[in-house]
């Protein structure tokens, strides 16, 4: 079993490193800018001047493709961040403390997960209307319940062990014990927690952008490049396979990862 986690580790490692150094070297550098359109380029096959090829519009998809995986990767950062933040908040507080507070705090994070996620983001962001900020915040939400689930069982069964007795007695403060002694026990279950939140943000917001509600033309997204190569399947197959193989190699590296965290354990 511990080799077998070694393998998924490494592997999840290696794929996500380098989707990560793409994601970086396209922040400062691409070969053609991502929203300039060429007539004359307009489903050019892939080559040396265009790795992956031309779009509808000319533009090159290799450059679209490192735009778009750099924006869908800071989304997915920022929505896992508000709802592991939030998340590991409410759920210490609840799993330290018991009582009323957690039965009130987890009959709403209960509520939230009533409803089918991404459709629930869908409306939020429907309402609130595109952009960035807004489907950070939608998904953020929704992300809030799951962390808080994870972090207040282990803070529940972390309370009463002896160790967390012994702290007391000693005179450590509730502050002190929380983050101090029983928040580090809760890191392998989170980290793998993390990386599977990170791939259903990074696949809402794909899908988000796929039915149009998402990151906005003429600014690249994976979701809405995949949506838009549906057209062009026959004439210009190149263009959904590089889409779609930059999705299939974000998220698999992540969840190679979170395999082989859950099996480590």
């Amino acid at each position: 079993m511990k080799k077998r986690a070694n393998i998924f580790l490494w592997a999840g490692g290696i794929i996500s490193l380098l989707m990560i150094l793409v994601i970086v070297m396209g922040w400062f550098w691409t070969p053609y800018d991502p929203t300039a359109m060429d007539a004359k380029a307009k489903f050019s096959a892939p080559s040396v001047q265009h790795l992956l090829g031309t779009d509808n519009f000319g533009r090159d998809i290799f450059s679209r493709v490192l735009d778009g995986a750099g924006t869908s990767f800071i989304i997915a950062l920022c929505v896992v961040a508000v709802g592991c933040i939030a998340g590991i908040i409410i759920g210490s507080l609840c799993g330290y403390y018991g009582g009323l507070p957690d039965v009130i705090l987890t009959r709403i994070c209960d509520s939230i997960t009533a409803f089918p996620a991404f459709l629930l983001a869908l409306v939020i962001v429907s309402i609130a209307g595109p952009g960035t900020e807004n489907i950070i915040i939608a998904l953020g939400i929704l992300f809030i319940p799951s962390f808080a689930r994870i972090v207040r069982s282990e803070f529940a069964r972390c309370r009463e062990l002896n160790y967390i007795k012994s702290a007391r007695i000693m005179g450590a403060g509730d502050f002190r014990i929380m983050f101090r002694h029983v928040l580090p026990n809760t890191l392998p279950v989170l980290l793998s927690a993390i990386t599977i939140g990170f791939n259903n943000a990074v696949l809402s917001e794909a899908g988000m952008s796929f039915l149009g509600i998402g990151i906005q033309p003429p600014y690249a997204s994976l979701g809405s490049m995949l949506s838009d190569s549906q057209s062009f399947l026959y004439s210009a197959p190149w263009y959904a396979l590089g889409t779609g193989g930059a999705i299939v190699l974000l998220i698999l590296g992540f969840s190679l990862l979170s395999e082989g965290l859950q099996l480590k354990r």
